[in-house]
């Protein structure tokens, strides 16, 4: 039977280099927080108890870990001397817990579950301690992996304090390490801050481990899941490697992406087999794709249901609570928004949908607008299945057209419409005859004179 597991994810950095005052762990990757990517990952490791290391100067991701995790899920770092320092503070949190713990970083967003579980599971071959490691493209600063010649993690040695023999190591440290909780705390009081920084490093603990006769072992991942992100510009590299995944995952599974570097996902966007993306289409998040969908260039879509076979767009915006039915189309410049759109509706051009249910086969004309605000509140319009609704109506909130009933072109509607009926409210329309050809030679005339110089005496 597999040991129990538990979490720590350190969260306590300055994030100095982001120039924000939103917590640097705060910063979306596809749309979700990074600290949320790390909580999300230590939940799929199925860790038991999880706890969030903060610093007294980011209360805001000491508030968004206890609203992920419920209150007394976070532990104190103040002042910051270090990693091990770091993982140390959450110990109390961790009193009488006997399983395996692993020290995870809310700003390494992208580090996959299968690839965390592998940390674990070297815990179960015998290993004191496991480390995350990756070949580095360039091993710059990072701490090096120093591994015996049977293949053993002997120790990992901060760039710093580093050989020049060392430095040739490509193999390099993700931070990521994992013990049972019980050694893992035992060793971090011996940790000293003896360095060129003076802090207590949490890599000293493999050393340690072996001093004692443990093992250690390092466990490869690839460098772009421990990406680390400490500044906009890794930030962004970090969604763009996002980005590529995704779009690469959703292919894979039978999306038709047509311009694959334009589209842009969220971290819970589903799309199903034989969907179609064309170019530059933004998913935000909670959006759901049937199977047949085809969204067209220049949408943004967030919070919503594409039903099988809908076509969306170009240039259709789909707010969050709307709900577009099968084989519905939502065209160039229309907007929704709590929209529940029925089978085969159709609003091609130029549409406001807000607060609103559509009925089946129902065809929404251009310019038509559900005026669903007062200032105050929201109303609700009902219109029913097989509905006209011409042109540059405005359909005055609350208010219902019934089924197979119809407005005409350029109506304002504010009183319910029974089935079958036409809504028309418009002024009677006057022609004046002959006035068009009057006024346009009395304008001729005035222009003309305008232009003709004045005579001379």
């Amino acid at each position: 039977m597999s040991r129990s597991r538990a979490a720590i994810i350190l969260a306590a950095g300055h994030g100095t280099r982001m120039k924000s005052s939103l917590s640097k762990v705060l910063h979306p990757v596809g749309g979700r927080p990074m600290l949320d990517w790390t909580i999300a990952l230590a939940r799929g490791l199925g860790c038991e108890k999880i706890v969030v290391v903060v610093g007294a100067h980011n209360p805001d991701a000491r508030a968004r870990a206890e609203a992920l995790l419920g209150p007394g899920t976070t532990a104190l770092q103040d002042p910051p001397l270090g990693t091990a320092h770091a993982v140390r503070a959450a110990q109390a949190a961790l009193a009488g817990f006997s399983g395996d713990a692993i020290v995870l970083y809310a700003d390494t967003p992208l580090i996959g579950a299968a690839t965390a579980d592998h940390v674990f599971t070297t815990l179960a071959e015998g290993y004191a301690v496991s480390v995350l490691g990756f070949e580095a493209e360039d091993p710059g600063a990072y701490g090096r992996l120093i591994e015996t010649p049977e293949g053993d993690l002997a120790a990992i040695v901060e760039a710093k304090e580093a050989s020049p023999e060392q430095l040739t190591v490509r193999l390099c440290n993700s931070g990521v390490l994992a013990a049972p909780a019980p050694l893992l705390f035992e060793l971090l009081a011996e940790v000293k801050n003896d360095n060129a920084k003076g802090e207590y490093y949490l890599t000293d603990v493999v050393a340690l481990a072996r001093a004692r006769g443990h093992k250690a072992k390092a466990v490869p991942a690839q460098e772009a899941e421990v990406l680390g992100v400490n500044s906009r510009v890794e930030l962004a590299v970090a969604e763009a490697r996002f980005q590529a995944a995704r779009r690469h995952q959703a292919m894979l599974e039978g999306v038709t992406l047509i311009a694959p570097e334009t589209v842009h996902f969220s971290h819970d966007t589903q799309l199903a087999a034989d969907v179609v993306v064309e170019p530059h289409v933004v998913f935000g998040p909670k959006v759901v794709v049937e199977t047949g969908a085809v969204i067209r260039a220049f949408s943004h879509l967030e919070d919503c249901i594409i039903r099988r076979g809908a076509l969306i767009g170009p240039y259709a915006r789909i707010r969050p609570g709307s709900d577009i039915g099968e084989n519905a189309h939502i065209g160039n410049f229309v907007e929704t928004k709590k929209a529940k759109i029925g089978a085969g509706a159709k609003a091609n051009h130029l549409t406001y949908l807000g607060d609103v249910t559509v009925g089946a086969k129902t065809n929404i004309g251009a310019g038509t607008v559900t005026c669903n605000y007062d200032g105050f509140d929201k109303y609700h319009t009902e219109i029913g299945a097989n509905a006209f609704i011409g042109s540059d109506t405005m359909l005055v909130a609350p208010v219902s057209v019934g089924e197979g009933a119809m407005t005409g072109s350029g109506s304002v509607i504010t009183k319910d419409v029974p089935a079958g009926a036409l809504a028309v409210e418009r002024s009677e329309q006057r022609n004046l005859d002959g006035w068009a050809t009057k006024f346009r030679a009395r304008k001729a005339a005035a222009k003309a004179a305008k232009a003709s110089p004045p005579s001379g005496d």
